[in-house]
């Protein structure tokens, strides 16, 4: 796979929600990273029975769509990173307000980055979302409201969720099966 990691065999289903656990520096980012073909890696990742090195990058990083803990921003106001617009719905569903588009990124807090970094990539549509800690800054109701936003992403669009996270509480919301990375490989947590 990559580094100190695998090989790693994992399946995750259209409209799955898998969750991956391990203490830190155990590699689950260096895994997504891998899966979002960011990173030099050995075998093969496939998208509905189509091979990762079949597709142009841009394409396969549109359907397969890393969101890390702290996202990078490239332009000075938030709407520059909307070309096509957001959806309002969204926005609101999360807790933030219309006038987020106009806000100066330097302006919001690390919360409200991670709420618009996640909703400017499902604006793109992903079939795959790989979540490097997308609650790690947020509070307990903003939490909530982005746990809520991806169980409707996923059953509305048939998405494949790989959540990283660190509390437990959340895996047993969120994921239908879970596993834990450890030395290089994975188990899966049984009782899933």
């Amino acid at each position: 796979m990559t580094r100190h990691l695998g090989p790693i065999a994992l399946t995750v289903g259209a409209g799955e929600c898998i969750c991956l656990r391990g203490a830190s520096g155990s590699g689950k980012t260096l895994l997504l990273r891998a899966l979002a073909d960011l990173d030099p890696h050995q075998g093969e990742v496939y998208l509905n029975g189509v091979a990762c090195s079949a597709h142009p990058a841009a394409e396969w990083r549109s359907a397969v769509s890393l969101v890390m803990a702290e996202s990078q921003w490239w332009a000075e106001r938030i709407g520059e990173h909307f070309p096509d617009g957001l959806n309002p719905d969204w926005l609101a569903q999360l807790g933030l307000p219309r006038q987020a588009l106009d806000w100066d990124v330097a302006r919001c807090s690390t919360g409200e980055r991670q709420r618009l970094a996640l909703l400017r990539s499902l604006m793109r549509g992903p079939a795959v979302l790989l979540l490097d800690e997308p609650t790690g800054n947020l509070d307990e109701e903003s939490t909530r409201r982005v746990e809520a936003l991806l169980d409707d992403y996923r059953l509305a669009n048939q998405a494949a969720l790989l959540w990283v996270s660190h509390d437990d509480r959340q895996v047993e919301r969120v994921a239908q099966r879970s596993y834990v990375l450890n030395e290089g490989k994975l188990a899966e947590v049984a009782g899933r």
